[in-house]
């Protein structure tokens, strides 16, 4: 474990899903995941893993939280450098955090160690999981997600529908849309979605810029592009529309956009 200079609490931040929302950043001493998508807020990602550790203590996040505005926000979300459930600590945190706050926890989490039982034991202290799921065939994850080896749409797959059936919480879908799927791949993706059993589906495009390197204030809702920052094309509002509808038409599920 390596001691976390920049402050492993962040925000609050405006966030359209949950108001007031303050972060827990659970691996600011790096950028850590077991992705590297191509639209990443953060830039690089320089510790794509799939191994748990502990990077920031539990003293340090409450020595942090103590210090931050947690009483301004609406909830508490674990998400910040990386995927959150990299941190072996995390159901720890999560424990303490409610204890100390008496506030509402949510996860986003890539997906990628729900096939892990310690993993969903800990998540299930929360009580609102976001889980990224941008794929429909495993081309389309190792072209988005770029994910690290041995990491697959079955393995994503089998782990979230593991953690929807142990979860009593609210599990939403993510997805980032970076093009309009064709029909046949819609067909096959309302298949996924419907076998889920998600409350929600959250179709998204990337609108945030990409840096070229780590950048820890990305963190935040930052929108704003500089020199070292690019923008990806994306779907248009009435092109998003169109396919929120199809899957919603397809799946009876509920499919929602910004």
């Amino acid at each position: 474990m390596t001691t976390c200079t920049p402050s492993s609490i962040y925000g609050p931040v405006a966030s359209w899903r949950l108001g007031r929302s303050l972060g827990v950043d659970l691996l600011c001493i790096d950028s850590i995941c077991s992705f590297e998508c191509i639209y990443c807020q953060l830039g690089k990602i320089n510790r794509v893993t799939k191994q748990r550790d502990v990077f920031v203590s539990t003293e340090a996040v409450l020595d942090d939280l103590k210090r931050s505005e947690w009483e301004n926000c609406d909830v508490i979300t674990f998400s910040g450098s990386g995927e959150p459930t990299l941190a072996k600590n995390l159901g720890e945190v999560i424990e303490k955090v409610k204890e100390l706050t008496g506030k509402p926890v949510v996860v986003l989490t890539n997906s990628t160690l729900l096939f892990v039982p310690e993993v969903r034991y800990e998540l299930a202290k929360a009580d609102t999981i976001y889980c990224k799921l941008d794929a429909w065939s495993d081309d389309v994850l190792r072209r988005v997600d770029r994910p690290h080896a041995g990491i697959s749409l079955k393995s994503i797959i089998s782990g979230i529908r593991l953690l929807r059936d142990e979860f009593d919480g609210f599990l939403a879908i993510q997805t980032m849309l970076l093009r309009r799927p064709k029909r046949f791949e819609l067909k096959r993706f309302s298949e996924i979605l419907y076998c889920l059993e998600p409350d929600e589906v959250q179709l998204n495009t990337p609108s945030r810029p990409v840096p070229k390197n780590y950048f820890l204030e990305s963190r935040g809702n930052i929108t704003e592009s500089d020199s070292n920052s690019s923008f990806l094309k994306t779907l248009s509002k009435v092109e998003l529309e169109g396919v929120r509808a199809k899957l919603a038409e397809f799946t009876k599920l509920p499919i929602i956009t910004r």
